[in-house]
């Protein structure tokens, strides 16, 4: 049974629909990192205080993840004729 790919007609796929949600993302995180500066945190730890930890931390915890699935991936990847024995 052939699979379906998704029709370039698709809201997903249209380059106006990919940059109007990239600039809502990017809106989003602005704001939330604005509004930082309108709450009054306790840090906890130190560098949980600091201006846009949850923005930074985030990422870099995302980064920290890709890079360790790929690291994982390799490590556990199978040659193509595994299942031909």
């Amino acid at each position: 049974m052939a699979e379906k790919k998704p029709s370039p007609d698709h809201w997903l796929v249209r380059p106006d629909t990919i940059r109007i949600i990239w600039i809502g993302s990017l809106a989003v995180l602005a704001l939330t990192v604005i509004a930082e500066l309108f709450i009054d945190r306790v840090s906890k730890f130190g560098i949980d205080g600091t201006l846009g930890f949850g923005a930074w931390f985030g990422f870099i915890s995302c980064v920290v993840l890709v890079i360790g699935s790929k690291a994982l991936g390799a490590v556990l990847k199978q040659p193509d004729t595994y299942y031909d024995r």
